[in-house]
């Protein structure tokens, strides 16, 4: 064996030592419930290099275009028709909701995402308007954040919520794995 060939074993080894020893990236759920309590699906929150990957899967919506956004407050009181969860998401609380609106988008706003005729939604969205790292751009100050599904599109421009109907499905996000913890630690998440 030459030495070119010592140090590319040498190296992959490293890597793969690395690799393996690298905390696991910090991962968040929201259980979403209807305006009835029920549950009636799941997103999940995975912090990326290029941002929060977010992937959510309902059912019982209706079909066509919902609009999704990150409210302020991690609560989910169906009570109050989803209000509790407070405003859309913001890190400067003049700035505009809607990604069309001038001065806009809010860090909470996103695309909004379809439901299938039959009312079940699949959908994948990418942000890098906020973090679940525990810095500046994180969503997970004192209160939480939570996960709002409206009845309708967002117009991306109308305020406070781009016309988008009323809240009709909401989860509180919940941090599982914190930036930098290992895996099987036992460390209290942030709710």
């Amino acid at each position: 064996m030459n030495n070119s060939t010592r140090v590319a074993i040498a190296f992959v080894m490293a890597a793969g030592l690395v690799a393996a020893t690298a905390a696991p990236r910090a991962h968040a759920v929201a259980k979403l419930i209807g305006l009835n309590g029920k549950p009636i699906g799941l997103a999940t929150f995975q912090q990326t290099p290029r941002g929060v990957l977010i992937e959510i899967d309902a059912r019982g919506l209706p079909p066509g275009a919902h609009a999704m956004m990150i409210h302020t407050t991690a609560s989910c009181d169906p009570k109050t028709s989803f209000t509790s969860a407070g405003p859309v998401f913001s890190f400067e609380q003049a700035k505009p909701h809607g990604y069309l609106a001038t001065g806009g988008p809010r860090a909470g706003d996103l695309p909004h995402q379809f439901a299938a005729s039959d009312g079940t939604l699949h959908a994948s969205t990418l942000t890098n308007a906020f973090s679940l790292g525990n810095g500046k751009k994180s969503i997970f100050d004192r209160d939480g954040a939570s996960l709002i599904i409206h009845a309708e599109a967002d117009d991306y421009t109308s305020q406070p919520d781009g016309n988008s109907g009323r809240r009709i499905a909401c989860g509180t996000v919940i941090r599982t794995v914190a930036p930098g913890m290992r895996k099987g630690a036992s460390r209290r998440m942030h709710k």
